[in-house]
């Protein structure tokens, strides 16, 4: 029977796998005690684990329970990949979001495995993996074995990019997107992934918004579109007729009063100063408006942390891990201190 001390959890590996929830977990972690082993195998590939991340921390927090190690063989990480999400998508009840992002992630690993996109950076030096296969027929292949149309797959590949940088941007997200917490659209999920890095805090907070504060700001949007104030020579007499100017919204119809059949009338001037009312010019954040992504940031972490303690308690009583938390304690002390430094030179 291998060591367990011998395996690894591979982050990347590890984030095909959609978690259990606490209670999952619980109930696993029951079935097993009662049975006395662990019947299903923990699945590694040179010594990293690609299936039984939870059988794995049960085994450690309970040493007597006997458990069994299978080795297999893959020609590189791509197709390690590959398996993980084919065996996930095929023995999983999952949700929408969670076989969507597997589909584009499986997508996304068989093209780097047939030699990647021929566009690609890696394409292009000739350091590629095999022969290069055509996309299509790769798009073709997975579509075929999901069940889906290729367009999907396209779709997929999409969504998958945006979850990854929005959980690179801000920890978490990806499991409340895939979870169904968060609901983002195709499109407002994929622009993470095109907005520049420095701007993906912020489209991950807005996506993250509970939908009564979206509606809120839509309203509010709609309300107040950011326009250029109009000139008066970009006015016509054509272009505002009295027909338009009675559709006007009515919180400007209201500045008018007019008699019971008495069409509405509006001077040129009038038009100018509805249309001006209605311009907001951008600002651009200050300090205090970013200050809930410091608190955010913060808030965001002990959450995590503690999630992580709570649920792999061997984190805080194997040795190893142990050491390995108190250096990621210590770099967030230098961090804090060189923080406070820096604060106390400004005052």
């Amino acid at each position: 029977m291998m060591n367990l001390n011998a395996l690894k959890i591979d982050p990347e590996f590890q984030g095909k796998i959609p978690p259990l929830t606490f209670e999952e977990l619980n109930q696993l972690e029951a079935n097993i005690l009662r049975d006395g082993r662990i019947i299903n195998p923990i699945i590694v590939w040179e010594g990293l684990i690609v299936d039984g991340h939870n059988r794995f921390i049960i085994a450690k927090k309970h040493p007597e329970i006997p458990y069994t190690v299978h080795e297999t063989e893959f020609a590189n990480r791509y197709e390690a990949i590959i398996w993980i999400c084919k065996n996930q998508l095929g023995r999983r009840n999952l949700t929408p979001e969670q076989k969507k992002y597997l589909i584009g992630k499986q997508y996304e690993a068989e093209k780097c495995s047939n030699g990647g996109d021929r566009k690609s950076a890696v394409a292009k030096s000739g350091c590629q993996i095999g022969n290069l296969i055509p996309t299509s027929k790769t798009c073709q292949k997975v579509a075929k074995e999901n069940g889906v149309g290729m367009r999907t797959v396209f779709r997929a590949e999409e969504f998958a990019k945006g979850v990854d940088a929005a959980e690179e941007a801000v920890p978490g997200t990806r499991q409340k997107v895939l979870s169904g917490e968060v609901k983002p659209t195709a499109a407002e999920i994929a622009s993470v992934a095109r907005a520049p890095p420095e701007e993906r805090p912020a489209l991950v907070a807005e996506i993250c918004k509970p939908k009564d504060q979206k509606k809120a700001a839509a309203v509010e949007t709609t309300s107040s579109p950011a326009a250029k104030p109009l000139s008066d020579s970009s006015t016509s007499e054509e272009e505002c007729t009295d027909e338009e100017l009675v559709h006007t919204p009515a919180p400007q119809e209201q500045t008018f009063p007019q008699r019971v059949n008495e069409s509405l009338k509006i001077d040129r001037q009038q038009i100018l100063e509805i249309a001006n009312s209605r311009y907001v010019p951008k600002r651009l954040a200050d300090g205090t408006a970013m200050l809930c992504e410091v608190s955010g940031a913060a808030n965001s972490m002990m959450r995590r942390w503690e999630s992580v303690f709570r649920e792999y308690p061997d984190i805080l009583s194997d040795a190893e891990n142990r050491a390995s938390v108190e250096r990621t304690i210590q770099k967030l002390r230098d961090y804090l201190k060189n923080l406070e430094d820096k604060m106390e030179e400004l005052l």
